[in-house]
């Protein structure tokens, strides 16, 4: 379609609002910027000689995180070799026992 023929074709209003310089508006209020205020989450330090007062979830996500990442590592560390060279090893070996044969390993000299 030629510029002419878009241009008759659409009405002017939808050419003035659909300009280089129109803003599309959202429902969602506007551009939110909270100022930075240098604190942790927003929260004022306690007065001096008073101790900050733990919310309730504070511990339950510490340990919980902490223990599932403990688990996690137990669980990274302990798992089985499943990779192919794990089990071409492992076949080797039951195969030279059948066979009656012992691996022996000589140190290589350099």
């Amino acid at each position: 379609m030629s510029a002419a023929l878009l241009r008759s074709a659409l009405p002017r209003r939808a050419l003035a609002v659909a300009g280089p310089t129109s803003q599309r508006r959202l429902a969602s209020g506007g551009v939110h910027y909270n100022e930075p205020t240098g604190r942790l989450f927003g929260e004022h330090p306690p007065a001096p000689g008073q101790k900050r007062a733990k919310e309730d979830w504070e511990n339950i996500y510490y340990y919980g995180f902490g223990g599932s990442m403990l688990l996690g590592a137990i669980l990274i560390y302990y798992k089985p070799d499943t990779s192919i060279d794990g089990w071409a090893r492992q076949q080797a070996k039951e195969k030279m026992a059948a066979a009656g044969e012992t691996p022996s390993y000589q140190k290589s000299s350099e």
